[in-house]
């Protein structure tokens, strides 16, 4: 298989996505800094201190990024042989706008339709709209709403959602994303979702930005409400988790 991604692509696209958040540390820890070697005595300890407590957090994310991004097995996709029963055959893959994993899915697919369900208006990430100007769309890519997939019932073998569903933040509109999903999905069919979560690992990695995150509740809640039960799931480092979904047979219980 071709190598697809560079070395550190996902760690220099998340700087270079979110550049104003990094100007901003780098700024603040500039001063506090400066402060710092212009003073003296407890003055100039509180302002390194504070420069070092500005510092950290933005390292620990960035590295804890490019051991994720960069040296896991995730966008290898070796994780997929964890998934029992795969089929590649027709396979869906839908993004909220930025596509990492397209290229890297058409190597293992038979048959890959790609969907893009970003909507400005609603979707107002800022570092999408970064990455949307720097990447090319990948070729045969459909515009979608998240309500409404142009795919005859029952016609994928697998769904593929790569960190892409948290951006649909309305949990009405996640709920029936998924109804969707599951609409064009065979009976014996696969949806991979894979995400980060709202826990411990990710707090401590990312601190604020973990409420970026869904939490395991909320996605269970989810695939309860669209008709779908997590036949397994795994992680990806202590930071990724993947989801494995099958759609509920008549008179089946959730579990």
């Amino acid at each position: 298989m071709p190598q697809l991604r560079t070395p550190a692509q996902g760690v220099r696209n998340i700087v270079r996505f979110n550049w104003p958040f990094f100007a901003m540390a780098l700024g603040v820890v500039v001063a506090l800094g400066g402060g710092a070697w212009l003073s003296s005595g407890l003055l100039r300890g509180l302002l390194a201190a504070a420069a070092f407590a500005t510092l950290l957090p933005v390292a620990v994310s960035l590295g804890v990024s490019w051991w994720v991004y960069d040296r896991s097995e995730l966008y290898r996709l070796d994780w997929l042989g964890r998934v029992p029963n795969l089929k590649l055959g027709r396979a869906l893959n839908i993004h909220s706008g930025f596509d990492e994993t397209s290229e890297l899915l058409r190597e293992r697919v038979q048959n890959l339709v790609v969907f893009d369900f970003y909507d400005p208006a609603a979707h107002t990430e800022a570092s999408i709209a970064r990455a949307r100007r720097a990447y090319d769309v990948f070729e045969g890519t459909q515009v979608v709403k998240t309500t409404a997939l142009p795919l005859p019932d029952d016609s994928v073998d697998t769904a593929f959602v790569i960190f892409a569903a948290h951006e649909i933040r309305d949990d009405a509109e996640r709920a029936a994303f998924f109804c969707e999903l599951g609409r064009v999905l065979k009976a014996d069919g696969h949806m991979v979702v894979t995400e980060h979560l709202r826990d411990a690992p990710n707090a401590l990695a990312y601190t604020a930005g973990v409420f970026h995150f869904l939490s395991k509740r909320t996605w269970q809640k989810t695939f309860e409400r669209a008709g779908l039960r997590v036949s397994t799931s795994f992680r990806i480092t202590p930071f990724v988790t993947t989801f494995v979904l099958k759609k509920i047979a008549t008179g089946e219980a959730t579990r």
